[in-house]
């Protein structure tokens, strides 16, 4: 069978993919290099010579995934409707659905990232984002009359503060909470952030899957390079 061989680019990518998959299957520290490099059938030089270290791969994964989940979110965000709408289909698309695995990728990297400078700005950066983007929306709500709210900033912090504790908690204690308990939570929190008696359930179109709970793609075995 001929070889595959790929562009930096995309060589680099199915690398990424490899490494989100290994690390959610087994945890950041105990993920290897060679554990990499046998999900492709690659050579462990090969991944090296992408990623000098295991650090570096980690970090660059992780801002892989973190590339990923903004680029939906500014796709919900960007939709023309009203403020109100996309705010709510961010929400619903990043609060825990109870499939955990994928929070299980960030709760472990904010752990590590405590440890791990190169990942603590991964982390941090994608943080921040998240936050400037629900800010802005926010704001645009407030100043076209669909809802009060006095401090944006602060009231992104609160809802995605809200947000990553409940994921946790389904995460780290199965049924501590259920689904359409937690859901109903951040309902309420939202409607009382923005100064609304309640937010209306078709208010948006319905989210199956969180920004932190979907399996990476899967990419296509390949052949070792030659």
């Amino acid at each position: 069978m001929a070889r595959v061989r790929l562009g930096v680019a995309e060589r680099r990518q199915e690398l990424l993919r490899a490494a989100i998959g290994q690390i959610e299957e087994r945890g950041v520290s105990a993920v290897r290099i060679a554990d990499v490099a046998n999900a492709l059938g690659v050579s462990n030089a090969l991944v090296l010579y992408h990623f000098s270290t295991k650090e570096k791969l980690v970090a660059a994964a992780f801002t892989y995934a973190a590339q990923d989940d903004l680029a939906h979110l500014r796709k919900l965000l960007g939709r023309r409707t009203t403020a109100l709408r996309r705010l709510r289909a961010a929400v619903r698309w990043y609060a825990p659905t109870g499939q955990a695995k994928g929070w299980r990728l960030w709760i472990e990297g904010w752990a590590v990232a405590l440890r791990e400078p190169a990942l603590r700005d991964v982390t941090r950066d994608l943080d921040r984002q998240w936050k400037a983007a629900l800010t802005e929306v926010i704001a645009e709500g407030v100043a076209a009359g669909e809802f009060r709210c006095p401090d944006p900033t602060a009231t992104a912090l609160r809802l995605t503060a809200l947000l990553d504790g409940l994921a946790v908690q389904m995460t780290a204690y199965p049924g501590a909470v259920s689904r359409a308990r937690t859901q109903q939570w951040v309902d309420e929190a939202l409607a009382r952030e923005l100064g609304l008696d309640r937010v209306e359930p078709q208010t948006v179109e319905p989210q199956t899957d969180g920004p932190r709970t979907a399996e990476p793609q899967k990419a296509e075995p390949q052949t070792p390079d030659a």
